[in-house]
């Protein structure tokens, strides 16, 4: 009997991972590296981060140690894709969330519309509503892979390059 709870509950855990996303991408760690969705996120952060540059210049909050800069490239990213593009994406999805509004899930729109709102409580309201593109992105990302692995990486050079260019622009 004992066999079968321990079986039980590594099925559910199991399945917990995967409706969280925390799991592996289809094509492994990091062949979806490849994916032309990937490559076109990739590609689109170039144009805003240069036009972030020339319309807010030395407006843009820089971090100015190493801590700072490990919390806006690491911990945020891993923190924020795991709370909502793994808990709470993934449970929305799971309690039928594909329904699709245009190109996004139900579950996508309602995921982004949170973490719009976690972004109004430091950020000034238009900053935190520039965040709505970057969130359809990053929670289309996880559904495409079942995974919140391309996200948070994803979310990690988006930051990086915001940073980049908020410390070019003050230097």
């Amino acid at each position: 009997m004992a066999h079968m709870t321990q079986d039980l509950d590594r099925a559910s855990a199991a399945a917990l991972r995967r409706e969280c996303g925390l799991v592996t991408p289809p094509l492994g760690w990091w062949r979806w590296l490849g994916d032309a969705h990937v490559l076109a996120s990739l590609l689109a952060a170039l144009p805003v981060w240069l036009a972030l540059g020339m319309t807010m210049g030395g407006r843009m909050q820089v971090a100015h140690t190493w801590g700072a800069w490990l919390s806006l490239v690491l911990v945020q990213p891993v923190a924020e894709e795991l709370v909502f593009r793994g808990v709470l994406q993934g449970q929305l999805l799971r309690l039928g969330g594909t329904r699709r509004a245009g190109p996004f899930t139900w579950a996508n729109l309602a995921t982004t519309a949170g973490f719009i709102g976690l972004h109004l409580i430091s950020q000034p309201p238009a900053w935190a509503l520039a965040t709505a593109a970057p969130s359809l992105l990053l929670g289309h990302l996880r559904e495409r892979f079942g995974s919140v692995l391309p996200a948070t990486l994803l979310h990690a050079v988006y930051n990086a390059g915001f940073g980049l260019v908020a410390y070019g622009m003050r230097t």
